[in-house]
């Protein structure tokens, strides 16, 4: 029989709790059906669940089926509760992913999409919903294609048309249908563990339509992985039962886990399990031994923790989605902070993404939260637990660090018989990576054994930036070289030098501030659009073209975290009561207003006592400290890294002298340089002469003049400047092939007197199966970026490839310049400017052609127009 552990994840109000009722009912695990409503579903086990209507903790429950067990996992739908879910991910088999049929795939659903794909479980869909009046089944199944993949298929299909649904996804699929005339069920069942095809169901769960038929395809198209004989186990969660006692809640990966068995963990803990629990709901049954594939929890564990991999398995990865408020703990009058944080430990083993923490300086407790919901979840659930009447401080912004361009760190560690040196090379990574430790130091510079444990302390401590003293984010740390002493070196002194090799690093470059965005999805009545985009605006949001829904508007986007606190109450109050807006997490992006917040904060880095900058070094028997900026004058190895030069001052851009298009442009991806070369053709090797002189700013000049000398792009974001532009905005609405059209022609006549590199690129990240497309209009480039990519990507990456090398300047809508790096010697140029620009050299033109015109020498006519039209108008 297949054992297996199936989760059921959704957006919020989706009706995923009331699907679980559905499924455990029909499979005959309850005699009676629940409703959330009605406050009596057999999931929600928490009186704060069935009070909020709303799953808070992840639980699970036996849903028997003829020839599988399966342990279903109902996670939390709600936001601020996503922590939860995610750690719950990585002990699946499978995943339903129940979508609302009324509202089809929102903010959370996305997000939801995104994680399935980062942990690779197979996935069903279930469209709830769909007895509600205007649910389109086809339209549905369009936009799961378009947003969720290809392999998207309705099962409700039968016989041809379902074998030719689930063909197209996959070319063995195909040769089988072509050959036989249908897919087998084994092909089916590779496919969807393969995430290549998403089993598509549709009905209504309140009233049990389509739920035998989801029933029977969950049944029929799983198969049970293949499991070691050797024990492993991994841990998603730490919870407590009704008489205190600790649960460890973990799946069993490989042989099996039996009662008093004896238990080690990778900090060299050894416990013995007590007791081994089946969980249904709030019920358990207590068991002997529990097989691979088996979720349970053990209680006589104290030390482990959710992520923690047991017997063969390892550690799990780090959580994605992580907590953007951080807040002040207020304790009630006389309590004593240390008594606290002793109980208040146990919340963060259950909720690790909590940070709790101990503020020596100022004496207060803080800690990290999603959102208002967990906050006045966790203010009820201390209340209860612990008798404590807690509230909280206004929240503020956990902010994050990463750098601009790589950078050596050196760190030395010398005090009188200890000796350590550590070498760091810090790189920038791409945004969401988090921290990469890796070592490239030979074992003839330093032993192995030290490697590693410099590669342990890079591990086991918060890194804090040196602007705000924040954690630091999206890098790669590469120990490049090191020297110990054969006499001398402890393992303390590696740790010293290592920590001071990260902090003098993160001096010697420059850091970039990230803040927490939200990806926003804000419905509104039709009359208060105005209100709602100037409130987007003025948070230095940036916000698509609103759509029709109704005689409602809505609008998505993404905005920075600090400007939506309470803003939801802001909505419901200019709408009254008819706005509703909904926020998921959009990841860290470059803070809006850096310089503001580094001043507020008021951090210095060269006081941190606790993560000091400068190392120490010894002479005639006795240490002494020297300043970071004056490390490298003193280190013992000579690694010969270099960093290339820096950018120029954005204030004052260096033209590059006079060369042909250089492959290094693009050879840090390939991507890039497959369509540098689609555009450009074939790529010549040529070495980049030296930059020149720094002369005269072109653009502190106030008249537009042609470029004479050195190669300068310019990246136009298209549709930005269209929606920005009054004229063009206008006939979009009526036909936007024509506004492009329109937008083209001005820039090929911009380029052809400027005579720049003008690359014009156009959004198409939402047309299904688009491979991207570089293509040439007169003397300018057009881009239509792939599938899943946006313009701003794009222009991201080529604002940083090409920027290495060449001016480059970047024409964009305001709101849009945090979300572009423009720290590689590029400028930025608002849609306000660049039109003014456009018209000026417009008139320069039309002087050039009517001067010639008066002299009547037409071949000077003629070659003004060909200067001005870059050779558009020349015949071959």
């Amino acid at each position: 029989m297949k054992r297996l552990a199936v989760g059921i994840l959704a957006h919020v109000d989706a009706g995923k709790t009331t699907l679980s009722e559905g499924l455990l009912y029909r499979s005959g695990a309850l005699k009676k059906l629940g409703r959330v409503d009605h406050k009596n579903a057999f999931l929600d086990t928490d009186a704060l669940e069935r009070e909020r209507g709303i799953t808070i903790f992840s639980k699970q429950a036996v849903l028997p089926l003829q020839t599988a067990e399966i342990t279903l996992l109902d996670t939390p739908g709600h936001v601020d509760f996503s922590t939860e879910m995610e750690r719950t991910l990585q002990v699946l088999d499978y995943a339903i992913l129940v979508i609302s049929g009324s509202d089809g795939v929102q903010g959370h659903t996305q997000t939801l999409w995104d994680l399935l794909v980062r942990y690779q479980v197979p996935t069903f869909l279930f469209v709830n919903k769909m007895d509600l009046a205007g649910t389109d089944r086809e339209a549905l199944l369009s936009q799961l294609k378009r947003r969720l993949g290809e392999g998207c298929v309705d099962f409700g299909l039968e016989g041809d048309a379902l074998w030719e649904a689930v063909a197209l996804c996959d070319e063995d699929a195909l040769a089988q249908y072509l050959e036989e005339g249908q897919v087998g069920k084994e092909a089916i069942r590779s496919l969807l563990a393969r995430r290549r095809l998403f089993p598509c169901y549709f009905g209504s769960a309140l009233k049990l339509e389509g739920v035998d038929e989801f029933l029977a395809g969950l049944e029929e198209y799983t198969q049970s992985p293949a499991y070691p004989t050797e024990f492993g186990a991994r841990v998603y969660k730490i919870s407590r039962d009704a008489q205190g006692n600790r649960l460890t809640h973990m799946k069993v990966t490989g042989g099996s886990l039996k009662v008093k068995a004896l238990l080690t963990g990778g900090e060299g803990w050894e416990e013995k399990v007590d007791q081994v629990r089946l969980y249904s709901g709030a019920k358990y049954q207590m068991v002997e031994e529990a097989l691979a594939g088996t979720v349970c929890a053990v209680t006589g564990l104290s030390k482990t923790y959710p992520g923690e991999g047991l017997g063969w398995e390892e550690g799990g990865k780090a959580p994605l989605l992580e907590p953007v408020l951080t807040y002040q703990l207020l304790l009630p009058e006389g309590m004593d902070p240390h008594t606290a944080l002793q109980k208040l430990s146990q919340l963060e083993e259950e909720e690790p993404q909590l940070r709790l923490s101990w503020n020596e300086a100022l004496g207060e407790i803080h800690l990290q939260l999603m959102g208002e919901v967990q906050m006045e979840v966790l203010q009820r659930l201390i209340g209860e637990r612990f008798g404590l009447p807690v509230s909280f401080g206004p929240g503020n912004i956990v902010y994050r660090e990463t750098i601009a361009r790589p950078v050596e760190g050196v760190g030395h560690f010398e005090p009188l018989r200890h000796y350590a040196e550590v070498h760091l090379l810090l790189e920038p990574g791409e945004r969401g990576s988090g921290l990469q430790f890796a070592s490239v130091c030979s074992e003839d510079v330093l032993d192995r054994g030290w490697q590693r444990l410099v590669l342990t302390h890079l591990e086991e401590k918060t890194h804090l930036g040196v602007l705000t003293g924040s954690p630091i984010t999206d890098m790669k740390i590469t120990l490049i070289a090191g020297r110990g002493h054969e006499k001398h070196t402890e393992g303390g002194d590696f740790r010293q030098a290592t920590y001071r090799a990260v902090r003098q690093g993160l001096m010697s470059t420059e850091s970039v501030l990230l803040e927490p965005w939200y990806r926003f999805r804000l419905e509104i009545p039709a009359e208060s659009l105005g209100r709602a985009m100037s409130d987007i605006q003025r948070m230095a949001g940036e916000a698509d073209p609103p759509e029709t829904l109704g005689e409602a508007a809505l609008l998505t986007g993404i905005a920075p975290v600090a400007g939506f606190q309470g803003y939801a109450m802001e909505v419901a109050s200019y709408t009254r009561g008819r706005g509703k807006l909904t926020c998921v997490p959009a990841g860290y992006l470059p803070c809006h207003n850096q310089q503001e917040v580094i001043e507020a904060v008021g951090y210095d880095p060269e006081r941190d006592l606790d993560n000091p900058p400068d190392s120490v070094f010894c002479s005639h028997g006795a240490g002494f400290v020297v300043k970071w900026d004056q490390v490298r004058e003193h280190m013992h190895v000579h690694t010969g890294f270099s960093v290339s030069q820096d950018p120029e001052p954005v204030s004052q851009p260096v033209p590059s002298a006079p060369s042909a298009p250089a492959a290094t442009i693009f050879e840090l991806d390939k991507e890039l340089q497959a369509i540098y070369e689609r555009t450009y053709g074939p790529i010549k090797r040529k070495d980049i002469l030296p930059r020149g002189e720094r002369g005269q700013n072109p653009w502190d000049r106030r008249e537009t003049a042609p470029q004479e000398g050195g190669r300068e792009y310019l990246l136009v974001d298209g549709y930005n400047i269209i929606f920005a532009w009054e004229e063009l905005k206008k006939v979009a609405q009526d036909n936007l092939d024509t506004a492009r059209q329109l937008l083209m022609n001005l820039l090929s006549n911009y380029q052809g007197y400027r005579q720049c590199e003008v690359i014009l690129v156009f959004d198409a990240y939402k047309v299904p199966g688009n491979p991207g497309e570089v293509s040439r209009f007169h003397n300018i480039y057009v881009v239509y970026t792939k599938e899943a990519e946006t313009a701003d990507a794009y222009i991201e990456k080529a604002t940083y490839e090409i920027g290495k090398r060449h001016k480059v300047r970047v024409a964009t809508s305001d709101n849009l310049e945090q979300l572009i790096i423009l720290g590689h010697g590029a400028i930025r140029v608002s849609a306000d400017l660049f039109r003014a620009e456009v018209e000026q050299v417009g008139e320069q033109i039309s002087t050039i052609l009517t001067k010639a015109a008066r002299s009547g020498k037409n071949l000077a006519v003629k070659d003004a127009l060909d200067r001005a039209m870059g050779g558009a108008n020349t015949k071959k």
